[in-house]
């Protein structure tokens, strides 16, 4: 049953009233609701504001390494220490260290660029400093509503954006209703923040709607895949970061890693690899496993044990792919837009310094009794920002990578390292990109096949069990969130031609390939699948849609 055919049955939904509403719980959502309501309270009136969170609390889907930068997070709350907020382990020495496939070279700390120099940061359980927002916003009189996904954007006849609505609950596999079937809800406002992080569903239908990327480069990605560990307290040392780049990903691959070893004894660890790969048969969880076996990491984990896994898509295109992040009722802040700063592997103070310039905007508009226009002021005030020069200094970062790491460890020393010594924060030169991350991927006859090792379960493991401990949980007596246009492709166009790529980008085995040579089919095993996103972003045929499940389904992270 389409959803307009139960609208004609169900309908009309019920609708609640805000000044603003804000679409995800996540540091830049929460940065957004609270930072309205302390104008709010600063100029003696009232604005009402709720968060749609999907997850089934704040933070239960956020997923970073994560290092913080407290700058963005001091301008929302200054006293944030005396609060409470979770930044409890400063980071107390960085390393850099180019692996080959036995042997590590570290990278002199003299020589080190800004961009790898985390002294006065703190690494954090992002999720764990979510959910403290989420407390911070609560006690400010903000209305969170987890569990709760958007799963449309409502418009004004003249075409503005005037909230969003929330999935039908109680639809059955076959899309039917059963017996406990509940209409969704709309949330009207006058202006509508969108936080989903990256690559966002309702974001990403808004920038083809308004073309919102008119004129900028390709948005680009990464896929982060993490684990925690509980450390061997004898290798455990607290606030070492640990970057690493080279082995095992070849020249031609963008992408590196991060070990940090966080408070109470954890390491937090993690691979980001680019989603413009070319190679269909490289396998990101593999290459992130067959990682922790180079002696420079395996010395960190042996002796510990894997308490928590997860993996998230990543937006990772800079300052030359950011949308426009304004329209007609509404706008962008954080990972949504695309705000990461790849060089920094940070985009947490950059969501909360977005979602605060766009509060503000927000803030203005209501107090000259405006709704449903564009909140020009908000990127005028970014384009002004201390964030925008961060940003400018780094926009050529994953470029340089499409010309092999040499070049690109070379120019982001020139650019990160020598320009800044010599007074230049924004490079004199501009790099572009000029297709999407789906388009790299080249047929699997250019390649040969990549050998991974099977896991030994103490060190490297597969992708059940990892998903096992993400605490990912769907209702499978629900439609599937993962949609394709047409049934036909993955085996007419995508195995037969890239060699079934979907059953290696996913970290989460949701994908499959099953029966006999000559008559397969793609199994979609969606109650696996942790939100990542990688398969909107990398299917060659981007014949794969993935649209909001019902209800706080997903993952739960805890201390992620």
């Amino acid at each position: 049953m389409t959803p307009e055919e139960l609208l004609a049955i169900h309908g009309p939904r019920e609708a609640m009233e805000y000044d603003v509403v804000v679409v995800g719980a996540g540091p830049g959502g929460l940065a957004t609701a609270i930072r309205l309501r302390q104008l709010a309270a600063e100029a003696g009136r009232e604005v009402s504001v709720c968060v749609l969170e999907k997850g089934s609390e704040p933070g239960a889907h956020i997923l970073s390494g994560a290092i913080m930068d407290p700058r963005a997070l001091a301008e929302l709350f200054p006293d944030w220490a005396e609060r409470g907020a979770p930044l409890k382990q400063p980071v107390a020495r960085d390393e850099f260290l180019f692996l080959g496939e036995d042997g590590a070279r570290a990278t002199p700390g003299f020589f080190l660029p800004e961009c790898f120099d985390n002294h006065g940061n703190y690494i954090v359980s992002l999720g764990a400093v979510t959910r403290w927002l989420a407390q911070q916003a609560e006690a400010l009189g903000v209305e969170i509503f987890p569990g709760f996904a958007a799963d449309e954007v409502l418009y004004t006849d003249d075409g503005a954006v005037r909230g969003v609505a929330t999935g039908n609950l109680g639809l059955g596999r076959d899309g039917e209703p059963t017996p406990e079937f509940q209409l969704g809800m709309e949330l009207h406002a006058k202006y509508t923040i969108f936080a989903e992080g990256s690559r966002g569903h309702l974001g990403r239908r808004l920038i083809a709607k308004f073309g919102l990327d008119a004129g900028r480069d390709p948005q680009s990605y990464g896929i982060g895949i993490k684990e925690l560990w509980q450390a061997d307290p004898e290798r455990h040392q607290p606030g070492l970061v640990v970057h690493t780049a080279g082995w095992p990903l070849a020249d031609d691959t963008y992408g590196g890693s991060f070990l940090y070893h966080a408070e109470d004894g954890k390491i937090a660890l993690g691979f980001v690899v680019g989603l413009d790969y070319a190679n269909p048969y490289l396998s990101p969880f593999e290459e992130f496993q067959r990682w922790k076996t180079h002696p420079a990491i395996r010395r960190h984990l042996e002796g510990g044990k894997r308490i928590g896994y997860g993996a998230r898509a990543l937006t990772a295109g800079g300052l030359m792919s950011l949308p426009k992040l304004v329209f007609p009722g509404g706008a962008l802040v954080g990972c949504e837009a695309g705000t990461l700063n790849a060089s920094r592997i940070k985009g947490s103070h950059a969501a909360i310094k977005t979602g605060m310039l766009a509060a503000e905007a927000a803030f203005a508009a209501l107090g000259e009794d405006r709704a449903h226009d564009e909140l020009s002021t908000y990127p005028e005030a970014f384009e002004r920002s201390w964030l925008h020069r961060e940003l400018l200094q780094s926009k050529n970062f994953k470029q340089w990578f499409k010309k092999g790491r040499t070049l690109a460890t070379l120019m982001t020393g020139i650019e990160q390292w020598l320009l800044p010594k010599l007074g230049i924060r924004n490079p004199p030169w501009t790099l572009h990109r000029d297709k999407p991350d789906h388009a790299c991927l080249e047929p699997a006859a250019r390649h040969a096949k990549i050998a991974y090792p099977k896991p030994d379960g103490v060190l490297t493991f597969d992708r059940l069990s990892s998903v096992f401990l993400s605490s990912t949980h769907h209702d499978e007596n629900q439609p599937s969130h993962l949609t394709l246009k047409d049934a036909s492709i993955p085996v007419e166009v995508n195995l037969k031609e890239y060699a079934g790529p979907e059953a290696r980008y996913c970290p989460a085995a949701v994908y499959e390939f099953v029966g006999e040579p000559g008559s397969e089919r793609l199994q979609i095993n969606f109650a696996n699948c942790v939100h990542c996103k990688t398969c909107d972003i990398k299917d060659p045929t981007q014949n794969i849609v993935w649209v909001a499940p019902q209800g706080g389904g997903g993952p739960n992270y805890a201390g992620m």
